[in-house]
């Protein structure tokens, strides 16, 4: 009986060679320390992909932004599921921010109209709240 040949895929071969270096953003954040590591280099991935929606490492972004939401869900279920909505107007709140100090995700009329839930954020406004509030994106993307 001729033995088994298992053809190797390259992107697996090459993932493994560098498998050091991607596993601490490919993996569930187990404490804190891991967490806040995560949501920093989330934060410099936002600074690197700007307002690319179509950067090669969009899909990363995605991935890193899942496993903090995933951690957070698990660390703060007892406080109940919360929309993006209530997200904003808590951090608005806690940093003590008006609509007019919100310039950079658009105009008064365009915050009023996304606080009243008549407009959605879109991209680029999550991406600029993420970074000003030292969140992940998830948090102001509702499921």
């Amino acid at each position: 009986m001729k033995p088994t040949v298992v053809k190797k895929n390259y992107n697996l071969v090459q993932a493994a060679k560098h498998w050091k270096y991607i596993a601490p953003i490919l993996s569930y954040p187990k404490s804190e320390a891991n967490y806040d590591r995560l949501v920093e280099q989330l934060d410099q991935l936002l600074d690197y992909i700007g307002d690319n929606e179509n950067h090669p490492l969009i899909g990363l972004l995605d991935v890193m932004s899942n496993l903090i939401a995933f951690y957070e869900d698990q660390k703060y279920r007892h406080l109940g599921k919360t929309t993006s909505i209530d997200a904003l107007k808590y951090l608005m709140k806690m940093h003590q921010l008006q609509q007019t100090d919100l310039t950079e995700i658009g105009s008064q009329g365009v915050i009023s109209e996304i606080l009243n839930g008549k407009r959605q954020l879109n991209l680029r406004q999550i991406k600029l709240l993420a970074k000003r509030f030292h969140v992940a994106p998830a948090t102001f993307i509702d499921e």
